[in-house]
């Protein structure tokens, strides 16, 4: 079992990707629970949501359509911790729960352990090149806030066009109508450990630590945006 589940079900309008779980998430079981993590204001402010969910109502996203998952299953207490293999082994991992899922919208929160996890130094925000598990994927910065090049405004609108995009990109999916004007049908946990793919690691969202990812090879700050600030994987 990963030591904190996933909120994922089929037919997602998005599946948020963290980092990796803070400990102190793992420890209440509740994804970006660190009190100054900004997912959750960004997440209501960009229209993801009617309301302003609290970490301890994280299984509330399935109703939006929204799900939550993490790059590296392993709790720490900062980013930097993290190698790179684990990184890479995790893009592997989120590839076949992203095709195993099929969400209408990938979001990766976090460009220093994106570029890294899958080798694109020169990543920047919005709409990637790749997909992963056929599914189209949108970067966006870390929420941490720590992350001081991106304030609560810029990640509001930030968010908002990765929604508008996977509102534009598929057909509707029947169940659950469009971000906070979903339905209020509760879809129920996916089991995420059936297998030894998805157990390779997929599981990091809230970190809080300076920046200190293993850089991806030559890497270029320059296009970056965003610090990725990740001082305790608070996912």
């Amino acid at each position: 079992m990963k030591p904190l589940r996933d909120v994922i079900a089929g037919d997602l309008h998005t599946l948020f990707v963290g980092i990796n779980p803070s400990l102190l998430s793992a420890q209440r079981g509740h994804h970006f629970a660190r009190p100054g993590n900004r997912f959750w204001p960004a997440l209501h402010l960009a229209g993801f949501t009617p309301r302003r969910l609290r970490p301890d109502e994280d299984a509330e996203l399935l109703v939006y359509g929204v799900g939550v998952t993490n790059l590296v299953a392993r709790p720490t207490r900062a980013a930097d911790e993290l190698s790179r293999d684990e990184l890479r082994a995790g893009a592997v991992a989120l590839a076949a729960l992203c095709g195993r899922y099929a969400p209408r919208l990938v979001a990766c929160v976090g460009l220093g352990a994106y570029r890294s996890a899958f080798a694109r130094p020169r990543a920047g925000i919005g709409l990637q090149s790749e997909r992963l598990g056929g599914r189209p994927v949108w970067l966006l910065p870390n929420p941490s806030g720590l992350n001081a090049n991106h304030q609560l405004p810029d990640l509001a609108r930030l968010y908002g066009e990765a929604r508008a995009y996977a509102g534009r990109a598929n057909p509707p999916v029947p169940g659950w109508g469009d971000g906070a004007r979903g339905t209020g049908r509760r879809m129920t946990f996916a089991e995420t450990q059936p297998n030894d793919a998805d157990a390779a690691g997929a599981e990091n969202e809230d970190s809080e630590a300076a920046d200190k990812l293993p850089a991806a090879p030559d890497d270029d700050d320059s296009d970056m945006g965003d610090t990725d600030q990740h001082s305790s994987s608070d996912s």
